[in-house]
């Protein structure tokens, strides 16, 4: 086997471990919080753990990544401890912000993650802030943007893709189209029908890639990647992929046709990667067990020390407000 090869081999090898530690983070939530172990709130990303997993391993630790409430992925691919996502999502001392910011507000500027909101829409002009202070500091550094389809209707999303372009900041814009923009289906909010069209309204390019193969997501992005890291400007990536559970933990789901959600959980794209490393040769059904069972593992060490931890005290309450802890008089 050639370096390349054998290069090429590994990075597939990550997309996996990466896939299914995502798959088994989410799907843990979903058990604990539903036979009443633990007590949190989440908005699944079940489904779409290959944009997640190509993320993970073509951006550098120095790129930054803004994402969304829906990011229970993007944060795992990017580096944040999975101790520390847990812990913010169940109020816990362990957790990013030592427990203060939720399941909404997980942040970690030293592995790049900038902000995740929980307001559609409200990523893509902080990441153009970002992009732009990058430039203007002459790093070489690209700032990362994701979103689901729905921010691409809103006015922020519009203003922040036209300073991009226009600007030709090292941006690249990440839509996790699963179809559905909470309760909407896509075909209703927007008269094209792909979103990675809008892109020409810009003046930038617009790539639209299946996002149930992380070797296609990572293609799309290495190539967007290395345009705005060369002074090229942005791109507007579109990853289309499903949502196996509600928009919120609980959501029963009763707007998606069930002949819909049957098809897309058919096309896993996990058990479909397993199936392609096998196929090809990277890794037998023995390692591929053992990076399932790493994943399940990691998942549950996790979990155990979240769990143990104190929630914030009182004292935490004017933590992190002020540059210099200001205390007012009583």
């Amino acid at each position: 086997m050639s370096d390349s090869n054998g290069q090429s081999a590994q990075t597939e090898r990550r997309l996996y471990e990466l896939m299914t530690l995502m798959k088994a983070a989410d799907d843990r939530l979903s058990k604990g919080i539903s036979t009443g172990e633990f007590m949190c709130v989440y908005w699944p990303s079940r489904g779409q753990e290959a944009i997640a997993a190509a993320m993970g391993v073509s951006l550098r630790p120095d790129d930054q990544l803004v994402t969304t409430y829906r990011g229970l992925h993007d944060l795992i691919g990017k580096g944040v401890p999975l101790e520390e996502i847990y812990g913010e999502m169940m109020g816990r001392t362990v957790g990013a912000a030592r427990g203060k910011g939720g399941t909404m507000h997980i942040a970690k500027p030293e592995v790049g993650v900038m902000l995740s909101t929980g307001i559609v829409g409200a990523g893509p002009p902080v990441a153009v802030g970002l992009a732009m202070a990058g430039q203007r500091k002459g790093l070489d550094r690209v700032t990362v943007v994701s979103f689901g389809d729905g921010a691409t209707n809103t006015g922020s999303f519009h203003e922040a893709a036209n300073m991009a372009a226009l600007w030709d900041l090292p941006l690249v814009f990440v839509c996790q189209n699963n179809l559905y923009a909470e309760m909407t289906p896509t075909a209703d909010t927007m008269k094209l029908e792909h979103v990675a069209d809008r892109a020409a309204g810009y003046g930038m390019p617009g790539v639209r890639v299946d996002g149930n193969d992380p070797l296609a997501v990572k293609a799309a992005l290495d190539e967007a990647l290395d345009r705005a890291r060369s002074g090229g400007g942005p791109t507007l990536l579109e990853c289309v992929t499903f949502r196996f559970r509600g928009h919120y933990f609980g959501d029963r789901m009763p707007y998606i046709p069930k002949e819909q959600l049957a098809a897309a959980v058919s096309a896993d794209p996990v058990p479909r990667f397993r199936a392609h490393l096998a196929d090809a040769g990277i890794c037998d059904d023995n390692e591929l067990d053992r990076i399932e069972q790493q994943a399940l593992d990691t998942v549950e060490a996790a979990l155990k020390s979240v769990i143990s931890a104190d929630s914030p005290s009182s004292d935490e309450l004017d933590h992190d407000v002020y540059a210099t802890a200001i205390k007012f008089p009583v």
